[in-house]
């Protein structure tokens, strides 16, 4: 039989690069090269999908203006989560929940319109769509990691707000605001869990066998 494995130091840069991966907010300024940002977005672009509908859809914002209308509609959003949020609210206004304004790179991740067409995959299940595309995302997030680049997740928005800035078409929906660009360094841990805001739960605790609560 062959082995089909990659290298020991292959597979450890593979393992590495995802546990190593973080939701960044804090940016240094700086570009992202061109030949960079085309390998992170045809690594998006291998993402597995249902059905092989490929539902992502990647806008990059290169002009000033957009990017503080942009940056105004997560202002907004933020201050209706912490009145959501109620006692956690003041909490939640101290922490730094995107890097829009100082990001290298502004990508917007959107579902296409017109996926109603696609079957295969989604009859039962039509939030395919939405998990293909995240796929997509995480496979930029990771490829990013291993440029040494910073990628942020910003999700704080109203996306009919967005959709109406950007010009989407009837049924095509903004899924993520994407920070991107060089970091002084990377978190240690997670960003909320340093600064208290949660506190991540073990594999062992979310893992069963056979059937919902039942652990080995």
């Amino acid at each position: 039989m062959i082995d089909q494995r990659f290298s020991e130091a292959e597979r450890a840069a593979v393992y590495r690069v995802i546990r190593e991966r973080r939701d960044m907010r804090h940016f240094s300024g700086g570009r992202v090269p061109a030949e960079a940002l085309g390998r992170l977005l045809q690594a998006a672009h291998h993402a597995p999908s249902v059905g092989l509908m490929q539902p992502w859809r990647f806008i990059q914002i290169t002009r000033p203006a957009l990017r503080n209308s942009i940056h105004g509609l997560v202002e907004n959003e933020r201050r209706l989560t912490a009145e959501a949020l109620g006692e956690r609210a003041d909490e939640f206004m101290r922490l730094k929940v995107e890097g829009i304004l100082t990001c290298a790179e502004l990508l917007i991740a959107a579902l296409p319109d017109g996926r109603d067409a696609h079957i295969f995959g989604r009859r039962t299940l039509p939030e395919m769509d939405l998990a293909s595309l995240s796929c997509a995302i995480q496979n930029l997030w990771l490829a990013a990691r291993a440029e040494g680049l910073g990628t942020g997740w910003v999700s704080l928005f109203d996306p009919d707000e967005l959709a109406k800035l950007l010009k989407l078409p009837t049924g095509a929906r903004p899924v993520a605001v994407l920070c991107l660009g060089p970091v002084t360094a990377f978190y240690d841990k997670p960003m909320l869990v340093d600064e208290g805001w949660t506190t991540p739960q073990p594999l062992s605790e979310l893992l069963f066998t056979d059937q919902w609560g039942c652990t080995t």
